[in-house]
């Protein structure tokens, strides 16, 4: 009888949708698999991430359905590399290269990954290229892989880029004053190309950005889920999506 009631439900939530009112791009923080591995008293960290893995898949394939053309997933950020335990961070990156390759099996999905992939280990982010170039000819939902991903140093790395190309140009530090624009740091970003995300959404009930997207979220909307990323449901999903529609988007007017 629940899951009856969930259905009509989410079909009510469909209704009220409007395609041309959806996010176009939408950043995911998936936060909670650690805490949700110890509620179900399970002795490892790794289970809740290979939980969190599985509910990636379910919930590419809901923006799928609702025509979501960019998303970027949080997996892995720079603190982590530095903040967690070896077992655990060999566990996780492992599940988070297994979970790539399953999605690029797929062959619905454009996989970019944003980040550090010099600080992951050797065979990881050679497993991450190799991925990355197999799904580039894909068509569909872009998906970015955040993996040693953090936002102050998104934004050195675009800094050090617009210097190298101009240095190796020739040009001049009061000819680069002339040219460096928001739009020419935005082009130059993990992301460059790209829109910038109209909602992020953060599980566990955390209200805080931790170094996610800081430049590209400069006008985004933000949703905060107090479900677990394993418990994250297509009705939590579509109330989101609801939320993002029902709100004013002025954007400094």
């Amino acid at each position: 009888m629940r899951k009856l009631i969930y259905r009509l439900y989410e079909h009510q939530l469909e209704k009220e949708l409007k395609p041309e009112g959806l996010p176009k791009h939408i950043g995911v923080m998936v936060d909670g698999n650690r805490r949700w591995a110890v509620a179900q008293g399970l002795d490892r960290a790794g289970h809740g991430h290979a939980a969190g893995a599985r509910k990636i898949e379910d919930f590419l394939g809901w923006c799928a359905d609702l025509k979501i053309s960019h998303v970027t997933l949080y997996l892995l950020s720079t603190d982590n590399l530095k903040g967690r335990d070896s077992d655990e961070l060999a566990d996780l990156i492992e599940i988070i290269v297994s979970l790539s390759e399953r999605l690029a099996d797929l062959g619905k999905f454009r996989l970019q990954v944003v980040g550090d992939m010099q600080a992951l280990p050797e065979d990881a982010a050679n497993r991450l290229q190799v991925i990355q170039e197999q799904s580039s000819r894909n068509s569909g939902l872009h998906v970015n892989l955040a993996v040693a991903y953090g936002g102050r140093k998104e934004i050195a790395d675009a800094m050090r880029s617009i210097l190298r190309k101009n240095a190796s140009e020739g040009k001049s530090v009061e000819e680069l004053a002339e040219l460096l624009t928001p739009e020419l740091i935005a082009d130059h970003l993990y992301t460059g190309g790209q829109p910038d995300p109209d909602l992020l959404i953060r599980t566990s009930g955390e209200q805080r950005l931790s170094g996610f997207l800081l430049w590209q979220s400069a006008n985004s909307e933000f949703y905060f889920a107090e479900a677990m990323w394993p418990d994250f449901r297509r009705v939590d999903f579509l109330r989101a999506m609801r939320n993002f529609q029902r709100r004013h988007r002025r954007f400094g007017s």
